[in-house]
């Protein structure tokens, strides 16, 4: 089984490229589903059928889905809500106020991961393809399972403690509500929703994520900072598309501009992201809408090779021997020394490029050694341990 994420800037042709992917794996006899985890769905028009929450036939071995992850969330979110709005109306807020605090933006991005984890453990699939929302939200998404694992392994059970202790003294003192052990209990089933999805989607084997791009400087320029922090949250890039390449059969003088900023974009583009493959796909002469459109332009695409295929090995991070000194390397591209923040507290390494940061809890091997250095060196970040 495999899962192929599909992600970049907004009118790339993200979902043209999913979609037409999806379509070629289950006309070679791929059981399939392609859903799309980007809240503006426009998945169902790409393949110009009707598509919804649940899971609808598309063609014979191609199944379709855009989720809506509400219902979702009021059924595990329902408890927590209450509890967050009689916080805030006790703190002065007025009750429409209470309820729109209640509701953390972007929570419902967390059952759209939990939905796939459901799709791939049920047997019923020998591929899903993800539409995933445009980058920044496609981020936000994948790190949630780092930052949520982070707080519920070092500090929800610190604060389910204090709070059992310190309930019955607060419901003395003063009229603030505490959380109910229910409250607790719903958190923790919020959780184990997603336990399992960042083994799934880091796991080179089993996922990868496609970026598609198309041949202009922003484009290829927030691509680059989109593979930099796939790879510092450890999921694996295993191809980059270059799409509305314009075609040799355009050869119209009005078009020689566009055509060598495209040539110096695609130079860049080939440059930058060696070793990992680059497919392009020709500006289609037709908008790519319905099934026997997209399919052609699935075939165009990867021609006589499995759409599943995994084309490229490279591993996000990895633990080596240089010299007979541990050396943990990350996969961070287009980054350099003055970008990284590197810090370590106890058994924990962090690491920071920008506004995302990454807590990565060290192998036994390591925990008891200090950070002798870190370099950057071929796209690499290398982090030397010293002797115990």
């Amino acid at each position: 089984m495999r899962v192929l994420l599909f992600t970049g800037k907004g009118g790339v042709g993200k979902t043209t490229v999913a979609a037409a992917t999806a379509l070629r794996a289950a006309e070679s006899g791929m059981r399939t589903l392609v859903c799309s985890t980007d809240p503006a769905h426009s998945l169902g028009d790409a393949l110009d059928v009707e598509l919804g929450d649940t899971v609808l036939p598309v063609t014979g071995r191609l199944d379709g889905q855009e989720l809506d992850a509400r219902d979702r969330l009021e059924e595990a979110w329902g408890s927590i809500r209450d509890y967050l709005v009689a916080l805030f109306q006790w703190a002065g807020a007025e009750s429409l106020d209470a309820e729109e605090l209640a509701v953390i933006p972007g929570l419902d991005e967390v059952f759209a991961l939990a939905e796939l984890r459901t799709q791939a453990e049920s047997g019923e699939y020998d591929l899903i393809v993800v539409d995933c929302a445009p980058t920044a939200e496609t981020l936000r998404l994948l790190s949630l399972p780092d930052v949520l694992g982070w707080y519920m392994e070092r500090i929800f059970p610190a604060q389910r403690a204090v709070t059992r202790a310190v309930r019955p003294l607060m419901s003395r003192m003063v009229k603030m509500p505490t959380p109910g052990e229910g409250v607790f209990e719903n958190v923790r089933r919020f959780y184990d929703r997603l336990d399992g999805v960042r083994d799934l989607l880091t796991d080179g084997s089993v996922s990868s994520a496609r970026l598609v791009v198309t041949p202009e400087r922003m484009v290829v320029a927030e691509a680059r900072r989109t593979f930099t922090y796939l790879s510092l949250f450890g999921y694996h890039v295993d191809a980059v598309i270059a799409n509305r390449v314009l075609p040799d059969a355009v050869t119209d003088p009005w078009f020689k501009g566009w055509r060598d900023a495209q040539a110096e974009h695609l130079g860049t583009i080939t440059t930058n992201f060696e070793p990992v493959p680059i497919v392009q796909a020709e500006l289609a002469e037709n908008e790519l809408v319905g099934i026997q459109r997209l399919s052609a332009f699935g075939a165009s695409l990867y021609g006589d090779d499995p759409p599943d295929r995994r084309m490229s090995t490279v591993e996000p991070m990895s633990l080596r021997q240089r010299d007979g000194i541990p050396v943990l390397s990350l996969n961070l591209p287009f980054t350099t020394k003055e970008e990284v923040d590197l810090g370590r507290s106890g058994d924990e390494l962090y690491i920071g490029i920008a506004s995302y940061r990454r807590a990565i809890l060290l192998p036994d091997s390591l925990r008891r050694r200090p950070v002798r250095r870190a370099h950057i060196e071929n796209a690499r970040l290398d982090i030397e341990f010293g002797e115990v």
